[in-house]
């Protein structure tokens, strides 16, 4: 498969990426990954995500239900792995990021899938819940550019992200696609169990956007750089939805791309939450998308 653009980390000297991959394994035995900062032995005890020293995958292959840059002719080479660092009550994957669905396998096994997206012809690897298994997707990574690697990659989280992650992920991780999903740390609280939400996500974002810019597009519409911010709508959530877009419009370069999400579903638990037990109407979305408009957001088609 023709790659025009070169990734990120083919431009690092190999002795750099196997710097990271020390450094990020040290949080094995004592994560402080995400900013739950459990610092536990993750070879013995459980921290707040749940996972292991071992890499879960729940399932892999090109996918092509993610925004039209991503997916392009060939799909994007997803990677979903299981848990997470959120306990998000209305979760639509909740067998992966509660029930930790899929297989352990090593991190040799999990290059070998990384060189099996690339020969399905995708466009980009795509790690959807990447953080807690930073150690292992930077050590596979190691061995997959050694045999050949040189897709694209994708870091699609849910925006609890820790500063010191992303550091080590300076100089690897090509595309940013983080969630952004409340602007009221109230929220993140109740339906996420995460506390301080938006002042983790909105660093994480200004990191990311320091790193990569705004999202670049080939000749083709592909993308192969930069940051894409998705927001799902919420029941009732006008005004929180108003908080996020203003953040993204005024701290965040022009040119990143929104995609403002209308697909909420009360999945999982979210009956319990009366607010939220029903799906998103269509004025709601629409006003939500009136307010992005004006203010001139880059919105996926």
């Amino acid at each position: 498969m023709e790659v025009s653009y070169e990734p990120n980390y083919l431009k690092l000297k190999n002795i750099l990426l196997k710097e990271k991959v020390i450094k990020a394994k040290k949080h094995l035995t004592e994560c402080n990954l995400c900013p739950h900062m459990c610092g536990i032995n993750r070879q013995k005890v459980l921290g707040v995500c749940r996972a292991t020293d071992r890499v879960v995958v729940s399932s892999f292959g090109p996918h092509f239900g993610e925004e039209a840059p991503l997916v392009g002719k060939n799909g994007s080479g997803t990677i979903f792995f299981g848990y997470c660092n959120m306990q998000c009550v209305f979760c639509q994957n909740c067998e992966l990021s509660f029930g930790g669905e899929g297989e352990v396998i090593t991190n040799e096994d999990l290059a070998q899938v990384m060189l099996k997206l690339q020969k399905y012809r995708c466009h980009n690897i795509n790690f959807v819940t990447p953080t807690h298994f930073v150690p292992n997707i930077l050590e596979a990574l190691l061995i997959a550019v050694e045999k050949g690697l040189r897709l694209p990659l994708v870091y699609n989280c849910g925006g609890y992200e820790k500063i010191e992650t992303l550091y080590l992920l300076e100089g690897v991780i090509d595309i940013y696609m983080p969630d952004f999903k409340y602007h009221l740390a109230e929220l993140g609280q109740k339906y996420s169990k995460v506390k301080d939400y938006p002042d983790k996500v909105k660093k994480a974002l200004k990191e990311m956007d320091r790193q990569v810019g705004g999202l670049k597009l080939d000749e083709k519409g592909i993308a192969y750089r930069g940051l894409l911010i998705r927001h799902l709508m919420m029941p009732g959530g006008l005004e929180d939805t108003k908080g996020v877009l203003t953040f993204i419009k005024k701290e965040l370069s022009p040119d990143c791309l929104v995609n403002l999400m209308d697909q909420y579903s009360p999945s999982h638990q979210a009956y319990k939450y009366e607010e939220i037990s029903r799906r998103l109407s269509t004025n709601e979305y629409k006003d939500g998308l009136l307010f992005a408009k004006a203010l001139g957001l880059r919105l996926v088609d």
